[in-house]
């Protein structure tokens, strides 16, 4: 664990030229590239040609979270530009809740040109259909590098969710270095996204296609879906120089029992479709860890910590996946829930050990990152190979690039 801990972020630096980032997806989804990476063999595909090299009666687990239209401007009296970006829910502290609310609701929000609003509401008039709305927007306090925003609005008929798609700008990754455009909002969601929550897309899902979902199904995979709601950390570089000091933001997670038995039908193990499903699948190990501990947990004492992984009691070191996996169904049927609702800080780096995924779908992350990381601790040292080939075959890079299957 000391070891993990320890890493240097420098070690895992490489060149990535500007113009090898993509600022726009393919024309179509699937006819982007794939790199494979097979027990150390590297070729290049079509990603098309994904369900090729997918086993026939696997488990294939996505991430169905939907981008929210996060952004908000609001102009002052003075002129003055300020924008509010919403991260995640305070008051209802709960997704579907706060998108439901007709009146008022506060979220945890980062504020731009904040010392141009030190004090009172911010308004702004909308429209809606026929109906003219003012939408209201006022601090409440002040947290670190965050601020809880109270957001009200007459028309008691609208949700905030139908306020958000009316005048919410859809936060697209920032070293895109443009403006959000109009084909944003479709090219920037998964074909199967569905619960609302993230401000960042689940991006190795946007190559999939109705037909590369359909050719999945024919080689027998079983296709499930979980929850992980992207936050704003996923964009937060490591500025550290070990990783000990830098600090994952918490994720909320959402996991229908029906995939824990799934999973239990599957050996415990699955291919994952991005880096947020891994760090869901892997975080169910250590949620499993928790109730063998203590069965009587609340959902809120199952949050996974950062460090979690590496720092087992010896007690717990040689628990097998199948055996976690089935605590938490046994948590659930006895609870009388249809779904596990908590959230995860969990970094994986060299030194982790996975337990339920067996491959990974993945795009090609920035340098020095977290999602660096987690590959590395996939594939290990290969992970250089991997990118030096892609950056040699005109791969593109990140949100909008190509994409990767890593078999180790």
């Amino acid at each position: 664990m000391k070891e993990t801990k320890h890493i240097h972020i420098s070690d895992f630096d490489y060149k990535l030229p500007e113009e090898r980032i993509a600022k726009y997806p393919v024309a179509v989804r699937d006819q982007s590239k794939l790199l494979i990476y097979n027990h150390g063999e590297l070729s290049n595909h079509l990603f098309t040609s994904l369900p090729d090299f997918l086993p026939e009666g696997s488990l294939m687990v996505f991430n169905n979270t939907k981008v929210i239209q996060a952004r908000l401007h609001f102009r002052k009296e003075t002129g003055a530009l300020i924008e509010i970006f919403c991260l995640e829910p305070h008051f209802p502290n709960d997704y579907q809740l706060i998108f439901e609310q007709r009146h008022s609701c506060q979220w945890l929000c980062l504020v731009g040109n904040r010392k141009k609003w030190k004090d009172g509401i911010l308004l702004r008039t909308i429209q809606i259909g026929t109906n003219k709305v003012t939408l209201r927007a006022e601090d409440k306090s002040s947290a670190n590098m965050s601020d809880v925003i109270e957001f009200s609005w007459d028309g008691p008929e609208l949700t905030f969710a139908e306020i958000l798609d009316a005048v919410g700008e859809l936060p697209i990754p920032p070293y895109l270095n443009r403006k959000t455009e109009e084909s944003d909002k479709q090219t920037y969601q998964t074909v199967y996204s569905k619960i609302e929550g993230s401000v960042a897309a689940p991006t190795a899902g946007l190559h999939f296609t109705e037909r590369v979902l359909e050719a999945i199904d024919r080689k027998n995979i079983e296709r499930d879906e979980i929850t992980l709601h992207v936050g704003a950390g996923t964009f937060k570089p490591v500025k550290s120089v070990e990783i000990e000091n830098h600090e994952m933001h918490a994720e909320y997670i959402f996991v229908p029992r029906t995939s824990v038995e799934r999973l239990l039908c599957h050996g415990g193990h699955c291919i994952a479709v991005g880096t947020t499903s891994v760090r869901t699948l892997e975080s169910l190990y250590y949620i499993g860890l928790k109730l063998i501990q203590n069965p009587d947990s609340s959902e809120e004492q199952l949050s996974i910590e950062q460090w979690m992984p590496y720092d087992l009691p010896d007690s717990l070191k040689n628990v097998s996946t199948m055996d976690a996996l089935q605590a938490i169904l046994e948590y659930l049927k006895r609870n009388q829930l249809k779904a596990l609702h908590t959230s995860t800080k969990i970094i994986i780096a060299p030194g982790y050990h996975y337990h339920i995924v067996e491959r990974m779908v993945t795009n090609f992350h920035m340098p020095k990152s977290t999602l660096l990381l987690l590959v590395s601790a996939f594939i290990g040292e290969d992970w250089r190979e991997v990118y030096d080939y892609a950056l040699n075959n005109d791969f593109r890079f990140l949100s909008y690039g190509d994409s990767s299957l890593l078999i180790p």
